[in-house]
């Protein structure tokens, strides 16, 4: 829920309404609450969106976004995690 956290905050200090949020992704209101709650994953392209919106950096969003779903998917396992995360980003790293 880094991301839902991040994005809660950042819309409390600027004072903005879930509804105007929602209203600029084109989705109710009750989707972009299920989004800030961390109940529902957001789409790439509605995280690009949402720090526009913020005016903040798209890079920490992404990040923060892309965390939490490693996180999701080795939260069960916790005994072989760090080593598949050490060899997925050898594999990455190699790639560029």
């Amino acid at each position: 829920m880094l991301f839902a956290n991040k994005i809660r905050q950042l819309r409390m200090d600027r004072k903005l309404l879930q509804r105007h949020l929602s209203a600029a992704l084109e989705i109710d209101t009750p989707m972009y609450s299920k989004i800030e709650r961390g109940d529902r994953p957001a789409k790439r392209t509605q995280v690009i969106a949402i720090a526009k919106l913020l005016s903040t950096n798209e890079n920490e969003l992404l990040t923060l976004w892309l965390a939490d779903q490693l996180i999701e998917v080795v939260e069960n396992e916790k005994k072989i995690a760090d080593k598949a995360l050490d060899i997925a980003k050898e594999n990455i790293n190699k790639k560029k």
